[in-house]
């Protein structure tokens, strides 16, 4: 029973700390392996900690370090008896014959750091908990922000030999040769578009952009509606500026076909109720999933976006849109967050491997002439990060007076301005006001 009161002490390993250290200083190309796996913090002593990051320090400057330059550095800095002194330093090359496990012990090193970590922030949850005055979900949402974070700096640098890919290379090519499917992502239903893109892709940033009231949200649910409704592909869309209940209007329109502003106003025919029926069925057994939160934070977009992929095996996301979404660190200007939003959702669409579609508005002196990549608003870090642009252009002078004119189809162009891995141009599509959707030219017959 006594042994339940002893202290414990924190996850670490002294061995693998100091056969990594002796490592280093046997092989100077141990430091690359080492450096890709884990940083001087990982360290639990902090004698091996200030001894690793005087290595490091040595090599930033190409120099070499051995027993000497180290003792020396470390001997400038002060911190030369509070490392060991010169003949701890000479021992760790002892601890070793080779450096051939670096890796091995580095792992070792990080899987000690990392346990230490989550229970730093379980202390911290357990004593926040406890505390009154703290707000639960403040709390929750701290917690999981650091251990995303930890997660997210964890991840270590690794390689593949040609050996490695190319069987799986050979494999896609095969499968694609067999199943003769022209499109190798997910289709987005505008056939003209899939026909230049080959479908969305698996990893790939995707930015729609246009100026306000061209249709953005339109554009996307149309998108997400065929994806889920038709091809039954389980889709996320997170909605920053419409609720739930408008959007899910707006897809029974398309659906049903129905004139969504008699939607609206409820101004329906008996056939106009069973088209609804019928349409309301169809998107009850799609795998469309709506998340409806204004004010949205990075950080609970990333975590939602994980946890929907482990339950419900999304395949595709769509963000309604870039610039409503509050990063986490908003004391930074406002265009350093729309840098680190985007990038956030380019490694998020990379760790889930999934196409991430996210709406963003096009700068106000665009008007009047066809949008190109450098009126996307906010920041330029979106057109550098993002795999495909697409912006959704029509002139104003189309936009009809009358009742029958409004309701015409209306001549729209998709841009397709950056294609990291295809070809650019232009698609015409056709944009149908009356039911607030979109369509190839083939279709509009229908």
């Amino acid at each position: 029973m006594a042994s339940e009161f002893i202290e414990r002490v924190p996850p670490h390993n002294d061995e693998a700390e100091q056969a990594v250290l002796g490592a280093l200083l046997l092989d100077e190309d141990a430091i690359e392996v080492a450096s890709q796996i884990i940083h001087a913090e990982d360290f639990y002593t902090g004698a091996n900690r200030r001894i690793y990051q005087t290595i490091l320090d040595l090599s930033a400057k190409g120099s070499r370090a051995d027993i000497i330059t180290v003792s020396e550095h470390l001997k400038q800095k002060g911190e030369l008896e509070s490392s060991g002194g010169p003949a701890y330093i000479a021992s760790l090359t002892n601890v070793v014959p080779t450096s051939a496990n670096t890796d091995y012990y580095a792992k070792i090193i990080l899987d000690c750091s990392i346990r230490r970590a989550l229970i730093r922030i379980s202390s911290e949850l357990t004593r926040s908990s406890f505390n009154s005055t703290s707000e639960s979900n403040l709390i929750l949402e701290d917690a999981q922000r650091q251990i995303f974070d930890l997660g997210d700096k964890r991840q270590t640098l690794s390689y593949k030999s040609a050996r490695e890919i190319i069987p799986k290379t050979i494999e896609i090519i095969e499968n694609l040769y067999q199943t003769k499917d022209p499109f190798t992502g997910v289709a987005s239903g505008l056939d003209d578009l899939d026909a230049m893109t080959n479908g969305f892709q698996k990893s790939e940033l995707i930015i729609i952009g246009a100026r306000p009231s061209m249709g953005k949200t339109a554009l996307a649910l149309t998108i997400a509606g065929d994806m889920s409704i038709r091809q039954k592909i389980p889709t996320a869309f997170f909605s920053l500026e419409m609720s739930d209940l408008a959007l899910m209007n707006r897809i029974i329109a398309m659906e049903a076909r129905i004139n969504s502003e008699n939607l609206r106003t409820g101004l329906l025919k008996p056939s106009d109720l069973h088209a609804l029926m019928e349409a309301a069925s169809r998107i009850y057994e799609a795998p469309l999933y709506i998340v409806d939160m204004p004010g949205l934070k990075l950080m609970d977009l990333r975590s939602q976006a994980r946890r929907m992929k482990a339950q419900l095996g999304i395949k595709a996301v769509f963000v309604d849109y870039i610039t409503l979404i509050t990063s986490d660190n908003t004391s930074i200007p406002r265009h350093e967050q729309i840098s680190e939003i985007s990038r956030s959702l380019k490694a998020l669409a990379r760790e889930l491997e999934i196409p991430i579609i996210a709406l963003s508005q096009v700068r106000r002196d665009a008007e009047g002439k066809k949008p190109g990549l450098s009126d996307i608003r906010e920041s330029g870090s979106i057109e550098q990060d993002a795999d495909l642009v697409i912006f959704l252009h029509r002139e104003r002078g189309e936009e009809r007076k009358s009742s029958e004119d409004r309701q015409a189809p209306v001549p729209t162009e998709l841009i397709v301005a950056k294609q990291r891995n295809g070809p650019v141009g232009t698609v015409d599509i056709i944009f149908l006001p009356q039911y607030t959707k979109f369509a190839t030219l083939s279709k509009t017959d229908r």
